[in-house]
């Protein structure tokens, strides 16, 4: 039987998801790559389950959810900012982050729907640097966006803390999707327990992994504990359908695409 192929973004909010996970499901094989990438594999069947962005869920329409778990916030993120030289109204060039979907998604979202304002999109490669760009404003998701300052421009807007004053909703950037016909076999429990294990020890995640960003460790603990949140309820499940619903009137989600959860396998 082939090892279930698991991917999985390697940013910080990634970790407490993947916790001791290898360790967990040794038959299966973790990947790490970004999330563009991710998203890319699965569509091609190069994975069999992927921490993908939610917006890419809403794009195949042939994928199901691991129920449960997430990568979202109720507020701020950090970890998704937007980096502007204007006011949100006078914003006519983006540059998106070539890493981002879900997050670029969302920055149209807000600025289509919330602002009436329709920019011109262009790409911000991985390696270029953000102050570089020509654009008025600048998407920056991920690490990248937690050490970034970017002193040219006036405006730093976290676009979890922007979706929730505008809707009061909580935010999902990504899930663990399936692809139809896959079974993830004891890989389903292990999701599970590495959510669970990885959320009991944030704080030894964050010692671990702050030194490696270049981060405070105090900091990286409070991101982590407050600012991120794991789950995926019906509080986390309606914020995303909004978001659906709002991404669809724009074109940037198929219409018709309804939320499935994986069915855990039942042992008899």
């Amino acid at each position: 039987m082939e090892p279930v192929r698991i991917g999985a973004v390697s940013y910080l909010n990634s970790k407490p998801l993947i916790h001791g996970l290898e360790a967990l499901a040794p038959e299966a094989e973790l990947i790490l790559d970004f999330p563009s990438r991710l998203a890319d594999r699965l569509v091609r069947g190069e994975l069999d389950v992927a921490l993908i962005p939610i917006i890419e869920y809403f794009r195949s329409g042939n994928y199901s959810l691991v129920p449960n778990i997430s990568i979202s916030s109720h507020g701020p993120v950090l970890s998704v900012t937007l980096f502007s030289r204007k006011p949100w109204k006078d914003i006519r060039r983006l540059a998106l982050d070539e890493g981002s979907r879900t997050s670029a998604a969302l920055a149209q979202v807000i600025l289509r729907h919330r602002h009436r304002v329709k920019p011109e999109i262009v790409a911000l490669p991985f390696d270029s640097g953000a102050e570089d760009v020509d654009a008025d404003a600048v998407l920056l998701i991920g690490d990248r966006a937690m050490h970034a300052c970017l002193p040219g421009f006036a405006h730093a807007f976290d676009l979890g803390q922007e979706w929730h004053d505008w809707t009061g909703l909580p935010f999902v950037y990504a899930a663990w999707a399936v692809r139809d016909g896959v079974d993830l076999g004891s890989v389903y429990e292990a999701l599970q327990d590495a959510k669970a294990k990885g959320c009991e020890n944030i704080g030894p995640i964050a010692a671990r992994e702050a030194p490696l960003l270049g981060l405070d460790a105090g900091f990286c603990r409070r991101y982590l504990t407050n600012i991120i949140r794991f789950d995926l309820g019906p509080r986390e499940l309606a914020g995303l359908h909004h978001f659906y619903m709002l991404a669809c009137e724009l074109g940037l989600a198929k219409r018709g695409v309804s939320v499935g959860l994986y069915q855990a396998p039942v042992v008899v």
